[in-house]
């Protein structure tokens, strides 16, 4: 049913789960001081070679969004394809944008910012998703979605200002679809920094909550 880029669960067309199939999970929350807008795709059991290139290059183009350093003032649409690039190498694409501005408990698509034609310019302390995909019909549906701040990059030159993104919402992405082959070492390197941050920061929390089987999982999946 992920193949179904915006599919919602009804009675007449929801399923049980397996463990030989891929899962999207598109979740998020409303909480006093933000909301949160984050998905990911997994599969429990041994993915095709289809399913694992696929995801590397939806992978792919999040990271190179993600470290993306840009000139004040552009346009959403204008660094957009950095998204596409790794899917368009081979052929594929996604029908949908690539990110959306995200409220402060308010809604989850926070209209102006995003990537769209008709978005406005990209400023330090705006907030956006950034989640390319990629769909194949009654196969499967692959998507990386995280949320990530608009903030000042510190450039070799000095000259002010350029901007980057920093990702805020730390989930690990399945290693079981991950091709490293594919992945540059630019790539794998922001991969472990990505990873540091994601068990700095929510590795003591789960462990001030006893939650020791979240944490194992963490620490599992953050690996280098």
């Amino acid at each position: 049913n992920a193949a179904l880029a915006h599919y919602s669960p009804s009675n007449g067309s929801s399923r049980t789960l397996s463990a030989g199939e891929m899962y999207l999970f598109d979740t998020g929350g409303q909480y006093l001081d933000g909301t949160t807008d984050i998905t990911r795709t997994v599969h429990w059991g041994e993915p095709t070679l289809l399913q694992k290139e696929a995801y590397t290059r939806v992978l792919m183009g999040n990271i190179d969004l993600s470290r993306l350093v840009f000139p004040s003032n552009t346009a959403g649409r204008t660094v957009e394809s950095f998204a596409r690039r790794a899917l368009w190498d081979v052929g594929l694409n996604y029908g949908h944008g690539t990110g959306h501005g995200i409220g402060n408990f308010l809604s989850v698509h926070e209209w102006p910012v995003g990537f769209q034609s008709n978005n406005v310019p990209l400023e330090a302390g705006m907030f956006t998703s950034i989640e390319p995909g990629y769909y194949r019909d009654g196969e499967f549906g692959i998507r990386i979605e995280d949320v990530a701040l608009v903030v000042e990059a510190q450039t070799e030159s000095g000259e002010k200002p350029f901007l980057t993104f920093e990702l805020v919402s730390l989930v690990p992405y399945d290693r079981n679809l991950i091709d490293l082959s594919l992945l540059s070492p630019e790539q794998i390197r922001y991969l472990n920094s990505y990873y540091e941050r994601i068990r700095a920061h929510v590795g003591p929390e789960l462990r001030r909550q006893q939650l020791e089987e979240a944490y194992e999982w963490l620490q599992e999946s953050t690996r280098p």
